[in-house]
């Protein structure tokens, strides 16, 4: 007899999900206009709109498990910060771009390890959503490695930036991996990825590209956390409130 799947816990998972893409692929378009070069900032906004895609089919996957009238443009536009289920590394400001080519880095590995995973989700919606990201991600991840290792091996200056965005963003990660009662329990049944597993592995390439770039992990007893509860840092706000503006004053407009 097959295990009935928790949806709440599972609606709140492809929350995360899509507000984890959202919130990444929004703050890549301020590169728009702003890359350091032309090719790079095509490659910057085309990454963003990949993102924000992925976050539309999680939308989606989540309105199907509702029993509200809610849309997969409600959920984007008209909830709150505190309604976000986010890791708070996704909502920090873009920085400069050796900030902005680190924080994608662990995030595109994070996310080809996920998606991989979640490939062989037992649910099958969420198995094929993750298999159409999954052709992306690994493109993302191309990217993102080959400008770490380019900015962190070149320039004083570039190795520089690069450490310093190591020094401020390290202690974000962690938050990617957690995990609670009711995640545990998809986690068991297949339909999600064994987050603590990925760690191991996310550490394990992560380490290896920073040993190779000659960039050293900061050591601290800080971890930041909060935000898969809904407790997020002062840049959420202001990121929904720019997002958000046009569908709050304009309810239900259409373009």
């Amino acid at each position: 007899m097959a295990t009935q799947i928790n949806n709440k816990a599972l609606h709140t998972y492809l929350l995360r999900l899509a507000d984890s893409s959202l919130t990444m692929g929004q703050r890549l378009a301020e590169w728009c206009g702003h890359g350091p070069y032309l090719e790079e900032d095509v490659a910057l906004t085309n990454v963003s709109l990949d993102l924000i895609g992925h976050a539309q089919i999680f939308y989606q996957l989540a309105v199907a498990l509702s029993d509200d009238s809610q849309t997969a443009d409600d959920l984007a536009f008209l909830r709150d910060s505190h309604e976000y289920r986010n890791p708070i590394i996704t909502e920090l400001p873009k920085g400069d771009f050796a900030y902005t080519t680190l924080k994608q880095y662990f995030i595109d590995v994070f996310s080809v390890q996920l998606y991989q995973a979640l490939s062989k989700s037992s649910y099958e919606p969420l198995s094929l959503a993750a298999q159409k990201a999954l052709m992306e991600v690994k493109y993302h991840l191309k990217r993102s490695e080959a400008w770490v290792e380019r900015l962190s091996l070149s320039t004083d200056e570039a190795k520089v930036r690069m450490q310093k965005a190591l020094n401020d963003l390290w202690f974000y990660t962690p938050e990617l991996f957690e995990t609670d009662a009711a995640l545990n329990e998809l986690i068991e049944q297949g339909v999600i990825a064994d987050l603590l597993a990925l760690k191991t592995k996310w550490n394990e390439q992560v380490k290896t590209l920073l040993q190779r770039c000659q960039l050293e992990i900061p050591e601290s007893g800080w971890v930041a956390t909060g935000g898969l509860a809904g407790e997020h840092s002062e840049h959420l706000g202001y990121m929904l409130a720019e997002m958000q503006f046009l569908q709050r004053a304009y309810p239900g407009c259409e373009w």
